[in-house]
């Protein structure tokens, strides 16, 4: 295992290497694989960036982020402006159905609620609205309602994370228990959980992931 000093370097480093980064002022702290981001940001993909260098570091079993977006006074903008700019965004995109999704905002703060088919339609609601100026945070309630006729097989879904080859532990266990997929297990960083998620997904029929996969990295 790596030392918190190690850790946090590498975490550091991951994160000056974003070019949206490189003048961002944030703090890294380590704690036995855990990692508390702090400091202060003028937009939300910053933020969510600098969270998403953070795990993708090897190491790293978990982020605690607490980094405030503060804006200047040029890139303030209303409740009102917020909303608008968010359903025009929408217009644009042919996987977002906007007109199932209700757009709340409160003080900058996005609430994003309504009923899709699709994870990937609810994921590519929330990636377009985080590069809008004005934002402090997202809250993504859009809930899955498919009307997938089709029964989820547990084994198609083993056999999606087996054949990917970023996913290189193997030791995922798939439950299906109605429409709702329990992952278990563990592996080797942040991300091959993240995309054993991605992969569950995917399965027709699928209304909620649960994603239990403890990240467990050994370093050789």
């Amino acid at each position: 295992m790596k030392s918190n000093e190690e850790l946090q370097k590498n975490v550091v480093d991951a994160i000056n290497w974003e070019p949206l980064l490189q003048a961002a002022e944030i703090g890294v702290k380590a704690d036995n694989g855990v990692i508390t981001l702090t400091g202060a940001v003028n937009t939300y993909i910053k933020k969510s960036e600098a969270e998403l260098a953070a795990k993708n570091v090897a190491g790293v079993k978990s982020v605690i982020e607490k980094i405030e977006v503060v804006f200047n006074i040029h890139d303030t903008k209303t409740d009102a402006e917020i909303t608008a700019a968010i359903a025009n965004v929408f217009k644009w995109h042919w996987d977002i159905p906007g007109d199932k999704i209700t757009i709340t905002v409160e003080n900058g703060w996005v609430f994003l609620t309504g009923e899709l088919e699709w994870n990937y339609q609810k994921e590519a609601a929330k990636n377009a609205v985080s590069n809008l100026i004005g934002i402090k945070g997202i809250t993504n309630n859009i809930s899955i309602t498919t009307s997938s006729k089709d029964v989820i097989e547990t084994k198609d879904i083993e056999i999606a994370i087996e054949r990917n080859g970023g996913i290189n532990n193997k030791n995922i266990e798939v439950c299906v228990l109605h429409n709702i997929v329990t992952l278990k297990g563990h592996v080797d960083s942040w991300h091959q959980k993240s995309e054993a998620g991605r992969i569950a997904w995917n399965a027709p029929g699928v209304k909620q992931v649960q994603n239990d996969l403890y990240v467990d990295f050994d370093e050789l």
